[in-house]
């Protein structure tokens, strides 16, 4: 199950989709306990943004069926107090940290970087590309000339990992895959949360306080393994799969879709635990199906499975 990603060595493949699981707010609850029995391989941030942000005004969730809407809005304390208030916290953890920054232009994601790229404690950098640039009105994840320019803009500001978050609202998710990949990516990570909006049932009114949201959970676990799989096709750089993982199964499919690590979101919300289980359900997959015999001609799913998961 150990993994080497974009040269990060990582104990399994299971890793927290950004902004799902509050690690600081998990430690005062569970004490170090949390330390002791962590749930994934590697954790990743919450959106850190140039200047602090509220967030979108409540109320920001709605339930599903199949999952959730929410519409948060990235609260963050920005840059200066994030890197006095909770780095120092998140540098406790015992797996190796991955910061996800936003900006609203190319400068502003660039001085993230840079200021990231000063600290020990960061392994790696998400670049999160869901955020429209102020500057031509494009969303830079949609766009796969924003995507590049982006890339080429940043990359030369750090020698740590960059991973590119893409969104699945683009028309064409594998052109700005593969942007990415041209503009100097190291990895890039898919799906984020899709648009949605829910109805007040007594007004008529859209329930969330931002009007739209983003639709995550087990309802979206086919689109992500459909871009999942069109993405890894289209490019060579390690895949990070998120989107409805709520077991092993789930993961399982993932990596055979052309993942390289998973990431699981909205299944935390109901049990902070939920990374190491679906790890140990993986585990158990992948056990069991590398030792099944393939037929000649034939590879078995579960190596095929581990190949990917070992793929620097």
């Amino acid at each position: 199950m150990s993994v080497r990603f974009c040269g990060i060595e990582l104990a399994h493949p299971v890793i927290n989709a950004s902004g799902t699981f509050d690690a600081i707010a998990a430690r005062r609850a569970f004490g170090d306990t949390l330390l002791e029995h962590f749930p994934f391989a590697a954790f990743v941030s919450k959106t850190v943004t140039l200047a602090p942000r509220q967030g979108n005004p409540p109320p920001r969730l709605w339930e599903l069926p199949g999952g959730m809407l929410n519409s948060i809005g990235l609260p963050n304390k920005g840059l200066d107090g994030y890197l006095a208030h909770d780095l120092p916290e998140l540098a406790r953890l015992p797996v190796p940290l991955i910061i996800n920054v936003m900006g609203f232009s190319r400068r502003e994601v660039g001085e993230l970087v840079s200021a990231f790229a000063e600290r020990d404690e960061v392994a790696a950098l998400e670049l999160n590309l869901s955020c429209p640039n102020v500057e031509c009105g494009l969303v830079m994840g949609a766009d796969p000339h924003e995507t590049a320019a982006l890339l080429e803009h940043v990359r030369p500001l750090t020698g740590k990992p960059l991973i590119a978050k893409l969104t699945p609202n683009a028309s064409d998710v594998p052109a700005v895959a593969r942007a990415a990949a041209d503009g100097g990516a190291d990895a890039v990570s898919l799906i984020n949360t899709l648009r949605g909006m829910a109805l007040d049932p007594d007004t008529g009114e859209p329930w969330l306080g931002g009007i739209t949201g983003g639709m995550s959970g087990p309802a979206v676990s086919a689109i992500a393994l459909a871009q999942v799989h069109a993405v890894s096709s289209a490019i060579d750089l390690p895949v990070v799969g998120m989107g409805g993982v709520s077991s092993g199964r789930d993961a399982y499919d993932l990596l055979q879709a052309g993942a390289d690590l998973v990431a699981v979101g909205t299944a935390s919300f109901r049990d902070p635990a939920a990374g190491a289980r679906v790890a140990a359900e993986l585990a158990e997959l992948l056990s069991g199906s590398a030792s099944a015999s393939p037929q000649p001609g034939e590879a078995a799913d579960g190596r095929e499975c581990a190949r990917r998961v070992s793929r620097s």
